[in-house]
């Protein structure tokens, strides 16, 4: 076992977590938004997000113990940075900020490196468990998206 790989990739996994529970305030404001009947329980969101980052920090592993050279490691490296920092930014944007719309603009480019995760990073380590393990990632990014458009539709204007 490649220690400092894993080590990587579960701190990738365990601080996205951990981050996007601690800047996820369910309070009063949020509470007041006007959601879709569709919307899954609060209670579920820490659940899936723990499994979803679990399998796609486990195709973080894989991939960087399977890279074929040190280029293609760097470019997963590159994949998986720019995903922490577009997963990083939504809560705030939703819920510190309060602009849903923003975090739907940021949402979009959140789906796009999921989408690389699940398409170009198989095709770069060749293997392509790494996709599939990131498939649930994409499931619920694409209807986060969804679920997030829907709240700005019912919600706007914000920023006022």
């Amino acid at each position: 076992m490649d220690w400092t790989s894993a080590l990587v990739a579960a701190a990738w996994a365990i601080i996205l977590g951990g981050a996007g529970g601690a800047l996820t305030e369910i309070g009063q404001w949020y509470r007041d938004l006007r959601k879709p009947q569709w919307q899954p329980p609060d209670w579920l969101f820490g659940p899936a997000w723990t499994v979803i980052l679990g399998l796609a920090g486990w195709s973080f592993y894989i991939g960087l113990t399977r890279a074929p050279t040190p280029e293609t490691k760097l470019a997963v490296e590159a994949l998986f940075a720019a995903n922490f920092v577009l997963h990083l930014c939504w809560s705030p944007l939703f819920f510190k900020l309060r602009r849903p719309d923003w975090a739907l603009a940021e949402n979009v480019l959140l789906w796009g490196s999921v989408t690389a995760l699940l398409t170009v990073f198989p095709r770069l380590v060749q293997d392509s468990i790494v996709g599939w393990l990131n498939l649930p990632y994409f499931i619920w990014v694409s209807f986060a998206l969804i679920l997030n458009a829907k709240i700005v539709q019912l919600n706007r204007p914000f920023g006022r």
